[in-house]
Formats: structure tokens, C-alpha cells, sequence
């Protein structure tokens, strides 16, 4: 499968990336791991690529700007989940989309539709599901990416 864009969407992608990362603490999610070697910022980097490719390939009526800003943030936490001894004890795969929120929420105003991606990416454990195609994109390619990154990385490291 192609998973290219025209330079246009590329430009709208980037510029989309570049606003989030200029605005916020995203770079210090480079300095956290989620899957393996893969740190967050890559993960999220992932994320919102897919998302967006799905939707240019598969002509969804969605919006852009909230799918990419809400697929960047899905995982703004900013601790490193891995370290037993960090204040956030609470099982991780449950309680991150509202570290997640609270964090986006101190650095950007968020529409509802970005609030959403946010707080629901992780549905079933999170037990509301999303409320909007974007959010349901966003949950769909966090589990391939998470599912990628983690079979990848094991086959890689035998």
C-alpha cells in the first residue's frame, strides 16, 4: 500500500505539525517512549499521518485541522509510563487520554471534536467511545501504529 500525499496535503500536514510543535511541549515528547524504541513523539507523528492519509485516500468528510492537531495530542501525557516509580501509579492504558487532555487543554485552546480524539483514543479500555469520525480515525490508527511499533520492535530485537 502507497501511503503518499500530494504536496499540497504534504504542505497542510506539515504546517498542521510545525504549529502544534511551535506552540506546545510536543518536542519534549521526544525524550519519552511508548512502544519499544519508538518514542511519543514519533507514535503520535505516526498517528496523524495515517489518519490523514485515510482520509485523502478514502475521500472522508471530516475536519483536517482537528483530526491532526487531536491525533498529535492523543498521547500528551509528557512522563514516562515505563518508570514504576513516577507519581502517576494508575494503570496507564486507562488514565493517559485524561494526562493527555489536561496537558493539551494548558497549552492550546481545543475545539470539542479535538477534546474527543483526545479523551477517547483509547476506547474499549476507556469506556466511552468516540463521539466523531475523527476521533474514531485517530483510535483506529493509534491501535495500528501501537500494534506496528510493538511486533516490529520484537522481531527486530531477536
Amino acid at each position: 500500500m502507497s501511503n503518499k500525499l500530494s504536496a499540497k496535503e504534504k504542505a497542510f500536514f506539515w504546517e498542521e505539525v510545525r504549529q502544534v510543535c511551535s506552540s506546545s511541549r510536543m518536542n519534549k515528547s521526544r525524550t519519552f517512549y511508548q512502544h519499544g524504541k519508538i518514542n511519543i513523539y514519533v507514535h503520535s507523528l505516526r498517528v496523524a499521518y495515517i489518519c490523514y492519509y485515510w482520509v485523502k485516500k478514502y475521500h472522508l468528510h471530516v475536519d483536517e485541522k482537528a483530526l491532526i492537531r487531536g491525533a498529535l495530542l492523543h498521547d500528551y501525557f509528557l512522563y514516562d509510563w515505563h518508570d514504576k516509580e513516577h507519581e502517576h501509579k494508575r494503570p496507564h492504558g486507562f488514565f493517559h487520554p485524561s494526562a493527555a487532555l489536561c496537558n493539551a487543554k494548558q497549552d492550546f485552546i481545543l475545539t470539542r471534536k479535538e477534546e474527543n480524539i483526545i479523551q477517547r483514543h483509547m476506547f474499549p479500555l476507556t469506556l466511552i467511545p468516540p463521539g466523531c469520525k475523527e476521533a474514531w480515525l485517530v483510535c483506529m490508527a493509534d491501535k495500528v501504529c501501537s500494534t506496528r511499533e510493538t511486533v516490529r520492535e520484537r522481531r527486530h530485537d531477536k
